[in-house]
């Protein structure tokens, strides 16, 4: 058997998506790949589609100092015994937990995915507490990866002066392309209630429906847009998170009563969603590298986004898509007032946008930079 590597996530569903099929051909490869993270379905899916062992730990998304203590000695019991080459994390929570353990057990290679920071947009205390949390994890990994570029400028400005690599051209996915394209006929997707309305212009967000993702400028700025232009529709596609983030009580009301909004909740397969929208719209506040872009892309939609990490290395402004300030309502709606009024211009971005992800951030690509570095690192 080869190295031993285990990946691990906080909660299953993180390894389950951003994992899928990688450690199958890793196995093929011939490394001994042990998934961990919180049991949950999600983590026993992962082991029976990619054919691993997997390990369960309890991992609290959330500040909880005697659980998080409870996790991270049973995370070094758990590296002591099963003696890895490696353990690769990713998200905050099992970052920080795993690395410490790693780092206790002497694992020799320890390494971090940034997909994403959140201090950037915290204050006070809980910026303090955010940072002094990624020093840590940062001060116990021996190798770090960022997801882009901007991530990577963060945590060297502010965070650690250790090396770092960005892996091509940033993201650590990819994009299925064969997956990710417009259908030949309606029936290849899952059944959506309404049909495409040539007539209307429809706007597509897809995430989580939390303040951070910028919904209540989204849908205050689609209000304004709806009483000018009445062709015009917003949907919706992604779970709210109440308890973490929840947007404004008037945002809710708006979306609960307006009959040019549509909230579908989560979705299974959301191709069917970008392919019967014009345009796709991601105001959020902060991210690693956001994969809703660049399956929008995949699909032939223009985007809206905001000017930070990620977004701004998907979208070129006015070539496959805008680029805004963020938390900016006013900019918002005028962006979308403009896709509204320039349709050969949004055509011509919506061109250029499959093109431009082939390019950058195919799956095979992305996965033969993230193996061609193992064996890096790994010797």
């Amino acid at each position: 058997m080869g190295k031993k590597i285990i990946r691990s996530a906080t909660i299953g569903l993180s390894l389950n998506v951003f994992c899928k099929g990688l450690i199958r051909e890793l196995v093929d490869e011939g490394y001994d790949v042990v998934a961990l993270s919180t049991p949950d379905n999600d983590l026993s899916e992962l082991a029976e589609r990619e054919g691993v062992r997997t390990i369960g730990v309890d991992m609290e998304r959330h500040i909880s100092p005697l659980k998080d203590l409870r996790s991270l000695f049973k995370l070094y019991e758990v590296f002591k015994q099963e003696k890895p080459d490696m353990v690769h994390s990713m998200t905050p929570k099992a970052g920080l937990l795993c690395m410490i353990a790693a780092w206790m057990a002497r694992v020799p290679v320890r390494l971090h995915t940034f997909t994403g920071l959140v201090w950037p947009t915290a204050k006070g205390l809980s910026r303090i507490i955010l940072m002094t949390t990624d020093r840590i994890l940062c001060f116990c990994a021996t190798h770090i990866i960022p997801e882009g570029e901007g991530v990577k400028a963060d945590l060297q400005r502010c965070i650690t002066q250790k090396p770092m690599k960005v892996l091509g051209y940033g993201n650590v996915k990819g994009v299925d392309l064969d997956y990710w394209k417009k259908s030949d006929n309606e029936s290849s997707f899952d059944d959506v209630n309404a049909e495409r309305d040539s007539a209307c212009l429809t706007f597509l967000f897809v995430g989580r429906i939390v303040r951070d993702k910028g919904m209540n400028e989204l849908v205050s700025a689609f209000v304004r847009l709806n009483k000018k232009y009445q062709s015009s529709k917003l949907v919706l596609v992604g779970p709210y998170e109440d308890s973490l983030d929840p947007v404004n009580p008037e945002t809710r009301k708006a979306i609960d009563e307006s009959p040019f909004i549509e909230a579908v909740g989560a979705q299974k397969d959301v191709r069917a969603f970008y392919e019967k929208a014009d345009v796709l719209v991601f105001p959020s506040y902060r991210e690693g590298f956001p994969n809703a872009v660049i399956e929008a892309g995949a699909m032939g939609l223009a985007s809206i986004v905001t000017d930070i990490n990620g977004s701004r290395e998907i979208i070129s402004d006015r070539e496959n898509g805008l680029i805004i300030q963020s938390k900016d309502e006013d900019a918002l709606y005028d962006a979308m007032v403009w896709m509204i009024e320039h349709p050969d211009e949004r055509e011509r971005m919506a061109r250029n946008a499959r093109p431009m992800v082939a390019a950058r951030f195919e799956q095979g690509f992305v996965r033969k930079c993230l193996k061609d570095y193992y064996r890096e690192i790994l010797g």
